[in-house]
């Protein structure tokens, strides 16, 4: 029964269908003017679409920074239940580009990640599509890290192949706060990212000649209604930071880095082949086998032939 609740919510998951983006009206001019010169600055990349996977601990703020993001109610959130009950891609189309975004439920369960909702996550919902940006979310008011950070960031990291995390953004929650301890906004700020970077930048394990090609970003995001807001109206953090055309703009630069999008295909869900990558060692096997036993053998039986007394007929 362990993961029966899991399976039911996974295997019932949400698309709803791709409407006009009207949200983006709901925002101050200013905002919306950024946001539609950063459609502009994609659509010139010849990008017509934006696949966003949004993942993370459940209660983190998810579903809201989609809605933030959307500027409408697009996910339902409510205060009496931490996470959608299932997968849910919202869509929306503004002026010939569509952006989708994916919002997932929590994947920990009992404080251990949920290997099995995760593979139906990918498997059921995710099949064929392909991501463009992953955004981790966690909150900023969290103190420390502890091992189930690292197993959920371990465990995203087998599931869809270190790659992600070069199209990944760190998205820290609950940002309109006084830091503790005498801290400065920015230090606390800094702390925590640092803290949560550790834990991400050991998930993928980069080799030395394959590094990231950039620093993995972590942007701020305040989804509630006492969020400060400028002489605009925009909303605005504690640092000064105008919040929503900034994570837009981090998501539209790293959509549009080097680094290719994630496919999410069958060969994606089987993983690695076993046998197609123990094929590449069976020369190396075969080689060793020769000069270090075979090779070794013939010598040693020659060698033993030499010293073994001749007859009086020989």
């Amino acid at each position: 029964m362990k993961h029966t609740w899991n399976c039911l919510f996974i295997m019932s998951f949400i698309w709803l269908m791709a409407r006009e983006w009207s949200g983006i009206q709901q925002f101050p001019l200013a905002t919306q003017t950024k946001l539609l010169e950063l459609l502009g600055t994609l659509k010139e990349k010849e990008r017509d679409s934006l696949t966003i996977l949004v993942m993370g601990k459940g209660g983190v703020g998810k579903s809201s920074t989609v809605n933030s993001i959307l500027g409408e109610r697009a996910v339902a959130v409510s205060a009496f239940q931490s996470d959608v009950p299932r997968p849910v891609m919202v869509s929306r189309e503004r002026s010939g580009f569509t952006l989708n975004i994916i919002d997932t439920p929590g994947i920990v369960e009992g404080g251990y990640v949920n290997d099995q909702a995760l593979e139906l996550i990918k498997s059921r919902f995710l099949l064929n599509k392909t991501i463009d940006v992953l955004l981790y979310v966690d909150r900023l008011d969290s103190y420390r890290v502890d091992n189930l950070d690292k197993q959920i960031v371990k465990a995203i990291t087998e599931s869809f192949g270190k790659e992600i995390w070069r199209k990944g953004i760190v998205v820290l929650t609950h940002a309109q706060l006084t830091p503790p301890d005498c801290l400065s906004y920015e230090e606390f700020f800094a702390k925590r990212s640092d803290a949560v970077l550790k834990v991400v930048d050991s998930g993928p394990r980069f080799k030395k000649h394959e590094p990231l090609d950039h620093a993995i970003p972590v942007v701020l995001v305040e989804n509630s209604s006492r969020c400060n807001k400028n002489d605009g109206g925009e909303k605005i953090l504690p640092n000064g930071t105008v919040w929503i055309p900034h994570i837009v703009e981090t998501i539209t630069i790293v959509a549009t880095n080097e680094s290719k999008s994630i496919l999410v295909d069958q060969k994606l869900i089987d993983g690695p082949n076993a046998n197609e990558r123990g094929k590449v060692f069976i020369p190396l096997i075969l080689a060793f086998q020769y000069f270090f036993v075979i090779k070794q053998l013939k010598k040693w039986i020659k060698d033993d032939i030499a010293k073994e007394p001749k007859s009086s007929w020989e």
